[in-house]
Formats: structure tokens, sequence, C-alpha cells
């Protein structure tokens, strides 16, 4: 017995010891953000012997091993003021053991990250968007809730910053905040700027909602007062869409720069999002972000809140299983463009036609006769590694918007089955409600998504999912489309979505008519298998210089492809391949195509019942 209870004795310990926090001190100087360069110096509690330290690796939001270590440099570890020879795992890139000497308590790892990627950079000479995983090292094999890290950053003189973490104290060390864990502290990035602005968001009662804007100049973030009605909307529809708010408070942070990363990262209590500097001022920039901040918002409850299983690991270096991305973010990017149009960032037309554009796209994707859907969400890991060209035979990250598209057959069947009394509004409030409060995360599985459908309008929710998931099918799903009273057509009348892209990127789409994707100056993005121009030999690679006779340029291309209808001679194009010239004729008359909604006589407007306002 005695043996026993020695055991148990020791099993107790070992489990007290394990659930002990490890307090680690991170400084941040930052006032080279600038020429994109940040120093950090961790302070890590350590004993004798060998440890490891480890850089994230895998990043919640990314769903894949993106951190980027290849940016960490000039790595110095000590102890007691003695330098400690590392050395990088053989295998993991992402890990670096030290041996440890006798007597040490703590250790100090200091280093630089670079945060220059060309326009994909962090950092420009006014701004500076903080991830705090990149700046920071912490012990293997330990649990990234079991971390406690006190924080504090130093930024160029008269830069002010947005953040969801609580400021505790400022000093010549710079802005301290309160101690929080990893896994918090990577969920609260930091923006800063010259020019900064919040905007406050929230009605009374709510908790505290704002916009934390940084850009390139004071004029960048001039707000129309109309965004702001919107923005406020937006918290308001939220709190009637799902019932319950899982956050204490709200910062929607963006950086408005032409020479910085435009993307969006959920987190639970804030959101990283970013635009070109005149998003406000341009109005084919503003259609084409609109549902920006509405989508990752509305990750506080879906992806951050309610987690796949598979996404939810206990640190940065176990691997995470994408399977579930079309729930994560297929339905993620649904609401987001849903919600765009309740809050009026998008207006009923824009709506339809970014709908229609995004439908016809999937419709018109060559890969989806190999890949079925599920495996774009399954091969996440890898998917992003592939280049732009052949992005069409290859298929991308089409659990977004072709999760979109299921999501709206769902809504569209439920509103149809229950004559118009249940819709997603109530999956939203039964399957992400619950009790507002502090960030916590619930994981679930395939089954208990169809469960929670089954419960608002009971059908045969896990076969209609999965043959959309898994059936390789030669065209997109546009059931909701077509339930929701509407149908998708194509003219010449130039799409919406489609202009407002071409005017903002100056490339020129011309998927639905010859199936090519090109330049400005006329080199071939991508070409469509199964296209006229496919057929005719033209390929990713190419670059035209001649259309018709008449030297390459958008308007000699277009005035070629109205010609089409009438001549009955196929377009010729020259193109450069290497160092070779060759001449490829298209067989096509059907002119300029692009995608449109119609309306279907007889059926109800459903798609304008599900973007109507609902908080009132």
């Amino acid at each position: 017995m005695k043996i026993v209870r020695c055991i148990i004795l020791l099993i107790s310990l070992t489990s007290i010891a394990f659930a002990q926090k490890i307090n680690e001190r991170l400084r941040v100087d930052a006032t080279d953000a600038p020429r994109n360069i940040l120093h950090a110096v961790v302070t890590i509690p350590a004993a004798a012997g060998d440890v490891t330290l480890v850089y994230p690796k895998w990043l919640p939001g990314n769903h894949r091993p993106t951190g980027p270590i290849q940016n960490l440099t000039g790595l110095h570890i000590k102890a007691g003021g003695q330098e400690l020879e590392w050395q990088r795992d053989l295998v993991d890139m992402w890990a670096f053991h030290v041996k440890v000497p006798n007597g040490t308590r703590e250790i100090e790892a200091a280093f630089d990250t670079i945060t220059y990627y060309g326009r994909s950079s962090l950092a420009s000479s006014k701004l500076l968007d903080l991830v705090w995983n990149q700046v920071v090292l912490y012990p293997k094999d330990v649990k990234s809730d079991d971390v406690e890290v006190t924080a504090s950053v130093v930024l160029p003189d008269g830069w002010k910053y947005g953040t969801a973490l609580t400021p505790i104290g400022k000093s010549a060390d710079g802005f301290t905040f309160a101690p929080v864990t990893l896994t918090r502290l990577v969920d609260s990035p930091l923006v800063a700027g010259q020019w900064y602005r919040q905007v406050q968001l929230s009605a009374a009662g709510e908790p505290a909602h704002v916009i934390d804007m940084v850009g390139e100049s004071e004029e960048s973030l001039q707000m129309s007062d109309h965004d702001l009605a919107s923005y406020k909307q937006l918290v308001a529809e939220t709190g009637k869409l799902f019932g319950a708010r899982h956050y204490e408070k709200y910062h929607f942070l963006w950086t408005l720069s032409d020479y910085t990363a435009h993307h969006g990262l959920e987190h639970h209590e804030s959101s990283d999002n970013g635009t070109g500097e005149d998003v406000f001022r341009n109005p084919n920039a503003h259609n084409l972000e609109a549902d920006l901040l509405p989508h990752e918002f509305v990750h506080s409850w879906n992806g951050k809140y309610r987690r796949p299983e598979g996404l939810v690991t206990p640190n940065y270096q176990e691997p995470m299983k994408g399977d579930l991305l079309w729930v994560y973010e297929g339905f993620t990017d649904y609401l987001g463009n849903i919600l765009a149009a309740r809050v009026g960032l998008r207006s009923p037309e824009q709506f339809r036609e970014n709908l229609a554009y995004t439908a016809a796209m999937l419709d018109h994707r060559a890969g989806r006769t190999w890949r079925p859907l599920q495996d774009t969400a399954t091969s996440v890991q890898i998917l992003f590694a592939g280049a732009p060209q052949w992005m069409n035979w290859r298929r991308s990250a089409d659990y977004y918007p072709e999760g979109y598209l299921i999501w709206l057959d769902v809504e569209a069947l439920i509103r149809k089955q229950s004559n118009g009394q249940k819709s997603l509004n109530d999956f939203c409030r039964l399957f992400y409600g619950g009790a507002s409060g502090a960030p916590t995360v619930v994981p679930y599985k395939f089954e208990d998504v169809v469960a929670a459908l089954n419960k608002v309008s009971p059908y045969d929710w896990a076969h209609f999912l999965r043959e959309r998931l898994d059936t390789k099918s030669a065209h997109a799903p546009l059931g909701g489309i077509e339930n929701g009273g509407w149908k998708l057509v194509y003219s010449d009348q130039k799409n919406i979505t489609m202009e407002a892209a071409e005017k903002t990127g100056d490339g020129l789409d011309l998927s639905f008519s010859l199936g090519l994707i090109l330049s400005k100056e006329g080199e071939v993005r991508d070409a469509i298998p199964g296209s006229p121009a496919y057929a005719a030999g033209l390929g990713p690679g190419m670059k035209v210089i001649g259309v018709n006779g008449r030297k390459w340029s958008k308007d000699n291309m277009r005035l070629a492809l109205r010609g089409s209808v009438q001549n009955k001679q196929p377009i010729t194009l020259i193109a450069e391949n290497a160092d070779y010239l060759n001449t490829y004729q298209i067989d096509y008359h059907g002119g300029e195509q692009y995608p449109h909604l119609v309306r279907v006589e007889g059926k109800p407007d459903i798609l304008g019942e599900i973007i109507k306002p609902q908080a009132q």
C-alpha cells in the first residue's frame, strides 16, 4: 500500500508541476520598424540541462506551418550574461537545442525578426502590424495556455497603437501589457503608426467595440458617415445573429497602406485587417473590401469560439487538420458577404454581382473534375504553396467561395422547407450562441454541425453536405441561387465586381469567353482547360503581344472579342513563349461574356429576404 501511495503522490506532484505557469518576459524594440526589422528579448525560466526552445510554427487562422522561421535572425542565448551555444534541430527547423549550465534559473534569448515581404510586409515607414508569434520563443512540449507572458513594446517616437491587450504602464522601456497566456498574446496583435485613429462603435450596454486604424496619411483614416453607421450596424447585426458575444471587448485593427499586407486574420477579441490606403476614397476598392471586417468579425464566433476539433491544438508546434474548413472559412465567407449587404457596406446590386462572379468562377473551375472540394480543405497545408499559374486546374482555397455557395444552398432549402419560418439565423443562435463572456473554445465535429442543422430543420443534411463536398462535379452548386429566386446568366454587360477588380488591379479576366486571365501587359496568368484559348494552345508563361494583327492592349483585345460575334474568322493572337513567337488561332465567336443574376418569375426572392437587416 505504501508503494501505491508513493506512486499516487508522485503522479500528483508531477501534475501540479505541469500545471504551473511558465512566466516569460518579452520586450520588443520596434523603433526600427520603418526599416522592417524588430528586436526582441525573451526571458524564459530554465534549469540546468538540455533545453529546447521553439518558435511558433503552426499558426491559428493560417491553418498551416507558416511561422516565418526564415526571418528569425541574430539569435543569441545567454544565462547570467554568459553566451550559450545553440544548435538547430536537424529535422524541425523551428526548434533550437541549448545546454543550460548549473545554477541557472532563467535564460535570455535575443533575436531580430525581419518583417519585409515586399508588398506583404508588416511595416512601412509610417506604421507597423505587430504579430507576437514572430517575436517569441517558448519551451518545447509545453501548452501555450501554460506559458504566461508579460510583454512590452517600444515604438518609434510619436507613434500610437491599438490592441486588445490591456496596458498597465508606460516607461522608458515602452508600453507594458498585463500578463496573459501565450495563447492570448498570439491571439492579440498590435497595430501602431504615426497616424492613428480610434472609432467607437458600441451601443449603450454593449461590450466595447472599436476600430483602431493606422494609415500612411491622415487623409487615409477619414471614414464616411455612411461607413461609420454601417460598422455600428455590424455590431448590432452580429448581436442579433448570434445572441451572445464570446469576448469582453473587441478591436477591429486596420492598416491602410499600399506598402503592407492586404489581408485579414481572425482573433478572438480582435481582427487584423489590411487594405489599400485609398479604400475609403476609391469606390472600387471599397466594394472589393466590403466584406473584410464582417468576415473577420464573424470568426470570433465561427473559428475562435466554435472551432473544428482538428484545429484545436495544445501549442503552435502540433499539426492542424483542416478538413472542416468549409465550415470555419466557408460559412464565415457566406456570413461575411451577407452581413456586408445587411449593414449597407454593399448595395443589393453589388451583393448579387459579387455572388454571380463567385458562382461563375467556380462553375468554370476545371480542377473540380478531378479534385473534390473536400480535398481543397484537407490539403490546406500545401495548397497555398502553388503558384497562381494553372490555378484553375490545380484549384485554390475553394473551401472559401464554394463553401459560401453550399451554405447559401442550405439557407435557401431551410427557408423553403419551413415556409420562411426558419433560416440559418436560427442555426447561428443555436450553434454559436450560449452564454456571453470571456474567450473560450468549444470544439466541434462534422456530426455536431449536422445535428444542429437537424434541430433547425430536419433533413438528411449529412448526405446533402457530403455529396457536395466529395463529388467531383463539373459544375458548381448553384441550388442556393436557383432556390433563392434567381438564375446565373451571361451577357456582354460588365460585371460590377469584375470591373472593380480590373480597375484596382489592371488585369483582364476573360474566363467566361476565351478562358484566359491576363495581366495588363498581356502575360497569361491562367488558361482554363477546355476553354477556346486552351484548345488553341495558350497557357501560363506566355505573353500575348499581338491581337488580330494589332499590338496587344486590353482595348484591342476587347475589340477583337466584340468583333468575333460577326466575324467568322478565328481570333488571332501572337504570343511570346520563352525565346519564340507563335501564332494561335482561337475559334471563338461569343463576344464578351460576364456573369449576372436575373430574377426567375414566379419564385419568391429569397436572396432579397436573406440580406434584409435583422437588428432594429
